[in-house]
């Protein structure tokens, strides 16, 4: 299997509701160096898994979306607590849905799976995993 990561980080405020969260229930900030593994079995004609520049572009955009915003205000996340790990798996979704629309090129399609890896800190980091074809 090959594969090619590209990095990106965002930016976020937010609190969660739970007494499992301890004081992070109140507001607080959170900066994410943010991992997308994009892997498939063999390389294109060209040799690559994906195209860097544009796989690069794209996280970008996706990240973009969130950065510097307070994800207690977004209306798509309301009543969500938003973990390291619901972030990883919207960011694994929209990284989907991109290559569905051909975002990536052409040879993105052969792309198998990919791993989103959200950095917390330099001990603590989440991720989700999946197939792009069995994503919803």
């Amino acid at each position: 299997m090959y594969t090619v990561c590209v990095r990106d980080h965002m930016m976020i405020a937010h609190s969660f509701k739970g007494a499992v969260f301890g004081p992070a229930q109140r507001l607080h900030g959170a900066t994410y160096v943010v991992d997308v593994e994009f892997r498939r079995p063999d390389v294109d004609a060209d040799g690559i898994v994906v195209d860097i520049g544009r796989a690069g572009d794209v996280l970008r955009r996706v990240v973009g979306e969130l950065g510097y915003r307070n994800l207690d205000e977004v209306p798509a996340f309301a009543g969500r607590n938003t973990t390291t790990e619901f972030l990883a798996r919207w960011v694994f979704d929209h990284i989907v849905s991109a290559i569905r629309r051909d975002e990536l090129g052409p040879g993105a399609r052969a792309v198998e799976s990919l791993r989103v890896t959200l950095h917390e800190s330099h001990v603590a980091w989440a991720a989700f995993e999946g197939r792009v074809h069995d994503a919803s």
